[in-house]
């Protein structure tokens, strides 16, 4: 929090450059369940149109003999429960490396995500920001590893930009 007046204090959230610690783990909480309706409008806003992600009959003959969730949805769960920690103060994210799907997803599952500081290096091109390189783990109720992915974002320093005004 930052104090904006006597008794006054205003939410802050993310970190800044110098904030990230190499090693260090952030566990996102609160967790999100998810439903067959975030499933079924995630594959339409996707236009993701594989029957095993919505239709009942088709996913009883696989192998998993009901709808998975749609991957692209795990990891955009996992990546919004991270913001408010990791890139609330980030310029911008320059990219997603290593998404590994570990175990299927399925409506009533809930992913809980934790982020592990890879890297960080000063920018060469822009003094007053920095690259932090994160590697974050979602797992489900059970505690078993669903999803992972390393992604590297560029992070304003403390003083810059347009954050905490």
């Amino acid at each position: 929090m930052i104090e904006v007046g006597p008794q006054r204090y205003r939410e802050s959230f993310g970190r800044y450059y110098e904030e990230f610690v190499v090693g260090d783990v952030y566990e996102h909480r609160p967790g999100r369940t998810i439903t067959e309706t975030d499933n079924t409008w995630f594959t339409l806003l996707t236009m993701n149109t594989h029957p095993a992600h919505f239709d009942f009959e088709f996913a009883k003959k696989t192998e998993f003999k009901k709808p998975l969730v749609c991957s692209p949805l795990t990891v955009a769960i996992m990546t919004g429960q991270s913001v408010s920690d990791v890139s609330q103060k980030s310029v911008a994210n320059l990219g997603w490396k290593e998404i590994r799907l570990l175990k299927p997803v399925f409506a009533g599952d809930t992913i809980y995500s934790e982020t592990e500081v890879l890297e960080k290096r000063e920018s060469g091109k822009r003094p007053e920001q920095g690259i932090v390189t994160i590697k974050t783990i979602g797992k489900n109720q059970h505690g078993e590893v669903v999803c992972d992915f390393v992604r590297v974002m560029l992070i304003w320093k403390r003083g810059f930009g347009p954050v905490d005004d």
